[in-house]
C-alpha cells in the first residue's frame, strides 16, 4: 500500500505530525534523507469512499470521521478491518479524510493498493526544496 496526500500542504502536515514528539524539527532534517515529494498520475479508478458522510456510514464509521462523537481520533484498529476487507474484495484503494493536526475537512489521502502495477513519478523534489517552498501549495 502506498499513501498519497491530496495536497502539498497536507504532506507538510504529515511530516510535522511524524516529527511531533522528536527533539528536532523539520529545519533539522538532513536534506539527503528527508522525505521526497513525488507527483504521480494515478489511474482513474473507483476507490472505497471514506470521504463523504455516506461513504463513512457505509464503511461503518461515523460521519464525524476521522473523529469519534467525543472529538477523539478514531484508532487504527477500528479502521484496519475496513482496509483488510477492501483488499480482500479487490478494491483499488481507499480515499479518506486525514486526521493529522491542522488538517481541514477537505484534506484527503489515498491508500492505494499496488497490485502489481508500478507508478512512475512525474516529478520528485528533495525535502528542503518542497517542505519550505511557499510556492508549492
Amino acid at each position: 500500500m502506498i499513501y498519497f496526500n491530496g495536497t502539498v500542504q497536507l504532506a507538510r502536515l504529515c511530516v510535522s505530525h511524524k516529527l511531533r514528539d522528536q527533539p528536532y524539527g523539520p529545519e533539522d532534517v538532513d536534506p539527503q534523507t528527508g522525505d521526497v515529494l513525488a507527483t504521480v498520475d494515478l489511474p482513474t479508478q473507483e476507490y472505497v469512499d471514506v470521504v463523504t458522510d455516506g461513504g463513512c456510514l457505509a464503511a461503518g464509521l461515523p460521519t464525524s470521521y476521522p473523529m469519534d462523537d467525543k472529538g477523539r481520533v478514531i484508532p487504527h484498529q477500528t479502521c484496519r478491518p475496513i482496509g483488510v476487507e477492501a483488499w480482500r474484495t479487490d478494491e483499488h484503494g481507499i480515499a479518506c479524510r486525514r486526521a493529522t493536526v491542522g488538517a481541514v475537512p477537505d484534506d484527503e489521502e489515498l491508500a492505494w493498493f499496488q497490485r502489481g502495477s508500478a507508478l512512475t513519478p512525474d516529478r520528485t523534489v528533495g525535502f528542503t526544496n518542497w517542505f519550505f517552498a511557499p510556492e508549492l501549495v
